[in-house]
């Protein structure tokens, strides 16, 4: 079994007060750190706060981050099982980046964050930035995801669906070699989409109930 995750790195900046007076939910567009292709493969998650590692450090003052966040990694983890006890918790390895293309997109992504945090209007209320000072150079840069590059959860691809002798659960979601038992979540998709999994479960949901009713497909009116 085969576990995508996405991977996150973080730029932050220190920022006058101003900044922080009308709090905001977190703003995530999608740019390209590719511009050749035909659809984003970052996605930027801007927050109004100043903490590290999901709030587990926090910083004094106000400001404001910016994380890039890796669409479509190509880094596989795995999730094998510890022990023949069934109640025994498994062994996750997600193995962040060991895919390069992954640190490739990391970089670019970063660096179009960076520069998009030094344009105006933003420019005018940023004082300092937390981990570089200036533009890093490559290696830099690396060291940097490395070390702070993290998930954002959303992990899919442990119960893959398909037709090949690999895959866990087939194109109705049955469990292969077994009878009676369906996997129903984001488990079953192949590999993780290029955006949050919450939507696209509820439709494997609702598809897999149409599935055990009987009920027929719908289909588009064109």
């Amino acid at each position: 079994m085969h576990q995508a995750l996405t991977a996150t790195t973080v730029t932050r900046v220190r920022c006058r007060s101003e900044i922080n007076r009308n709090r905001v939910p977190p703003r995530a567009p999608l740019p390209k750190a590719d511009p050749d292709l035909d659809r984003s493969d970052i996605q930027l998650h801007f927050v109004i706060s100043i903490v590290e590692d999901y709030a587990r450090k926090l910083h004094m003052g106000h400001g404001v981050r910016c994380h890039t966040c890796v669409l479509g990694p190509k880094s596989r983890g795995s999730v094998p099982l510890a022990t023949a006890n069934p109640f025994a918790a498994p062994v996750i390895d997600p193995q962040f980046l060991s895919d390069p293309d992954d640190l490739s997109v990391l970089q670019r992504g970063v660096r179009q964050a960076r520069r998009i945090m030094a344009q105006e209007p933003l420019a005018a209320y940023l004082r300092k930035e937390l981990f570089f000072d200036g533009e890093p150079d490559d290696a830099t840069l690396e060291q940097h995801i490395r070390a702070r590059a993290d998930t954002i959860y959303h992990p899919v691809g442990t119960c893959r669906m398909g037709q090949d002798e690999d895959a866990v659960v087939d194109p109705e979601l049955k469990v292969r070699g077994l009878r009676n038992l369906r996997v129903v979540d984001a488990s079953v998709m192949p590999r993780l989409i290029g955006g949050n999994t919450n939507a696209p479960t509820i439709m494997i949901a609702e598809k897999a109930a149409d599935m055990i009713t009987g009920r027929p497909t719908l289909t588009g009116t064109g």
